[in-house]
């Protein structure tokens, strides 16, 4: 064959290279907006398989990332331009980062040559992330993007899952290669199961007399759903839950005691500050979960299972530790015995003493009972998505969870005007699912704009918005810590919301009266496409029980 004859090498840009290796890593739908230092790669979008949402805020597209990522366990993907597009995501990154979600965010970069002069656009994204990502990138030369793409998959979603940041300059962009040279290292490999730990484990769960068990959420990201489950059977042991470990056993499981912590219920305070023996599967002893440290379960030895080792005694001197995966860990545990009935029948009395109650007095909408109600509404799967506020703390004490996937929640971070755009991204992730974004009046106006991404996209997603007029959980620290010094809290300037979501194309509606609760929930639930339930709700209504800052867990108070 002559040189002439030759087949002709066939070169594609550094945009090109990028859409073909996240379509190559299972990639199928982003999120993301578009501007100028990354149009190239929206330029090579155009015809590809890959199915892209434009969020209405940059934030909006990283949280929606953020939320798909809990639910497929894949690292969702989330894309900007240069300068504001790329800070714009920051606080959606940090929220992946204190929540351990896998996450690729691509941003677009100036080019090289005006890197480092003030260039239009130009931020150092790379230097802003560096204590919120896992690992981050700066393409340098175009025959590293598809080694860099693989590499920065298995990051974040190896081990510890969490952000990966991949900044691509435009020249980068639109240079042209033949030939990819950069080779990922090789897939995580998980820790080595230490035997003797196991054993040491079992041992001390043997000799326990008042066992407890804290599930947190690394279960759920792990996938370690069936092998806690069988274990907390076969051994009955009760089980407390963070907030993101919520659904691991379903709530009206028998051996579930509830969430424990600031707002927990008095059941789950008062076991794990009476335990003897504390297991913690998956969870980092979190301030908002032991209240005042020193005194957090004061009688009780701890076992810390975690994939993290840098989590281990990290708060809490851990007197065994299992680092690892959590499935294979508990597994391994296998106990001589089961939990003493004595200690069962405490925790058992606990619930019954500290169950809630949902005779509210007043002639208003209770909000824990609307939410309770509507969570045992479902038929089939339901996702649950929250704000940040009181709202999100009684979707966490009253509603009805079935599984981890039921409950998306920003835990670490806790970000105000989360629970809109992560019920987009949960509602492509879990087509299959009811999706319901509950809402405040004041966390729905921090990204209310993606109420025109639902519409745009027909994402069938409902929204409770629960009014009371105010920032409720800050007014309701004003008035117990703060003597009722009431410092810009005041909501009571708020829009129609109905009348909001009718000018998007958004089927809305509002009720005042508890007559009229079950109604507007079957109302929401049928609506074909997305729609809004608007509920105005008592202003000074707080949220109890309450574990006041440097108080112990069992230490709480209560509603007057």
């Amino acid at each position: 064959m002559t040189g002439s004859a030759k087949k002709a090498e066939v070169l594609h840009s550094g945009s090109q290279t990028l859409i073909g290796a996240l379509q190559r890593n299972g990639v199928k739908q982003v999120f993301g907006y578009p501007g100028g230092a990354i149009m190239p790669l929206y330029d090579a979008l155009v015809g590809s398989d890959l199915e892209h949402y434009l969020c209405r805020h940059e934030q909006g597209a990283a949280l929606a990332a953020d939320a798909y990522g809990r639910i497929t366990r894949k690292a969702g993907v989330c894309i900007a331009t240069s300068g504001p597009g790329a800070t714009n995501l920051v606080t959606g990154i940090a929220n992946a980062f204190m929540d351990s979600v896998p996450m690729v965010i691509i941003t677009g970069q100036v080019p090289t040559a005006l890197q480092g002069t003030d260039a239009f656009q130009e931020v150092d994204i790379f230097g802003i992330t560096l204590p919120i990502v896992k690992h981050s990138y700066i393409l340098r030369d175009v025959a590293d993007v598809d080694g860099v793409v693989d590499e920065a998959f298995q990051l974040a979603q190896g081990g510890r899952p969490g952000p990966v940041l991949i900044d691509f300059p435009k020249d980068i962009a639109t240079a042209v290669t033949a030939q990819s040279r950069y080779v990922p290292e090789a897939d995580y490999q998980a820790p080595i199961l230490d035997v003797v730990a196991v054993q040491a484990a079992t041992d001390m769960l043997s000799k326990a007399r008042r066992p407890l068990i804290i599930a947190g959420g690394g279960i759920a990201i792990s996938d370690s759903i069936r092998s806690f489950r069988e274990f907390a059977a076969r051994t009955g042991f009760p089980v407390a839950a963070t907030l993101k470990g919520l659904g691991v056993l379903p709530t009206d499981d028998p051996g579930l005691v509830g969430m424990l912590g600031m707002h927990g219920n008095g059941a789950a305070n008062h076991a794990v500050q009476n335990c003897d023996v504390l297991m913690v599967v998956g969870a980092r002893f979190d301030d908002r979960v032991t209240g005042h440290l020193a005194q957090f379960a004061p009688s009780a030895r701890v076992i810390h299972l975690d994939i993290d080792p840098a989590e281990i005694s990290k708060l809490r001197k851990a007197d065994i530790s299992i680092i690892g995966e959590l499935g294979p860990a508990l597994d391994g545990i296998r106990l001589r015995g089961a939990a003493s009935a004595s200690w069962r029948a405490q925790c058992d009395a606990w619930k019954k003493e500290f169950a809630w109650r949902y005779d509210a007095p007043g002639d208003g909408i209770y909000a824990p009972g609307l939410l309770r109600e509507l969570s045992l509404a479902r038929k089939g799967k339901m996702t649950i998505t929250c704000d940040v506020g009181q709202h999100q703390m009684f979707v966490a004490q009253h509603c009805h969870f079935e599984h981890p996937l039921d409950h998306i929640s920003s835990g670490g971070l806790g970000t105000m005007g989360y629970g809109l755009p992560a019920a987009i991204g949960a509602k492509i992730a879990r087509p299959d699912s009811t999706v319901v974004c509950v809402s405040g009046d004041g966390s729905i106006m921090m990204n209310i704009q993606e109420l025109a991404t639902l519409k745009r996209y027909g994402l069938s997603v409902k929204i409770v918005l629960l009014d009371n007029s105010a920032l409720g959980l800050v007014r309701q620290w004003q008035e117990i810590f703060f003597q009722g010094n009431y410092s810009e809290v005041d909501l009571s300037d708020n829009p129609d919301f109905a009348a909001v979501a009718a000018a998007f194309g958004i089927a809305s509606r509002t009720i005042n009266r508890p007559a009229e609760v079950s109604g507007a929930i079957q109302w929401l639930l049928d609506q074909q496409g997305p729609a809004l339930l608007h509920v105005p709700i008592d202003p000074l209504e707080n949220v109890w029980p309450l574990v006041p800052p440097g108080a112990a867990n069992h230490k709480m108070m209560k509603s007057k």
